[in-house]
């Protein structure tokens, strides 16, 4: 059973076949009681496989988000995207801003909620990504950009937070490109994209990318101090309190 794959009855084998000879199945019901068990057990893995893949890892739930604390933050559109309406549509959603107010926060959990809905996602770091990209072989970053093309969601984390040569750029338009108007790109970034020719120097693809990125996008730009650097303070105040 574990070599043809099945995960449900090889852990309760013995107590299938006690209910199985009790209850007198004939074998065509023990058939359809052994495909059922692995239907229940499959829709039960299932989200979970696919946010193990994700790479999304931990996070806060938007529950935890305090909407006070930007300046600025459309809130509309947030909460508009989580309920994954621009996944049908194919648009995609780029979240503009500074360190520490929320937006890799903000990208996961609608991540999340892409997995929960039965979407096959991609979470990385845009310098995880490219760096990954770029140290394949010629056949395994096609197999790479092909995986990129064709998972349902992708993100790409923190695009500005450090530099990249001309062929980072050349590659992370490859990945744009081929998802245009066909499947959604989350984005988020630090850098307002006329700096982007600064966190891309030398690249002469910049302004394609951009065309493709936001052609059909909901961008949206937050503005305030970092929330990290509140808790760092409000942490130190308490434990001056305590001494």
């Amino acid at each position: 059973m574990q070599q043809i794959g099945l995960r449900a009855l090889p852990a309760e084998l013995d107590d299938f076949l006690a209910r199985a000879a009790k209850a007198r199945w004939s074998p065509h019901q023990i058939l359809e009681q052994m495909v059922q068990a692995e239907i229940t057990e499959r829709s039960r893995r299932s989200p979970e496989q696919r946010l193990r893949l994700s790479g999304v890892k931990r996070f806060k739930p938007m529950a935890d988000f305090d909407w006070s604390w930007p300046t600025k933050v459309e809130r509309d559109v947030i909460e508009r995207a989580l309920t994954l309406d621009f996944v049908a549509e194919a648009r995609n959603l780029v979240l503009v801003g500074r360190n520490g107010l929320g937006k890799t926060m903000i990208a996961q959990n609608i991540c999340h909620a892409a997995v929960l809905a039965g979407h096959s996602v991609l979470f990385r770091p845009a310098a995880a990504l490219l760096e990954d990209l770029h140290r394949q072989t010629p056949d395994g970053r096609r197999h790479k950009l092909r995986t990129c093309a064709n998972v349902g969601v992708l993100c790409v984390d923190e695009v500005g937070y450090l530099s990249f040569d001309d062929k980072a750029a050349d590659l992370l338009y490859e990945v744009i490109n081929r998802r245009y108007e066909r499947k959604p790109v989350i984005l988020t970034t630090n850098r307002p994209f006329k700096e982007w020719n600064e966190v891309f120097p030398n690249a002469t693809c910049i302004a394609t990318l951009l065309d493709r990125l936001l052609h059909h996008a909901d961008v949206t730009v937050m503005e305030g101090n970092s929330y990290r650097v509140r808790e760092s303070e409000q942490e130190t105040a308490a434990r001056r309190r305590k001494k």
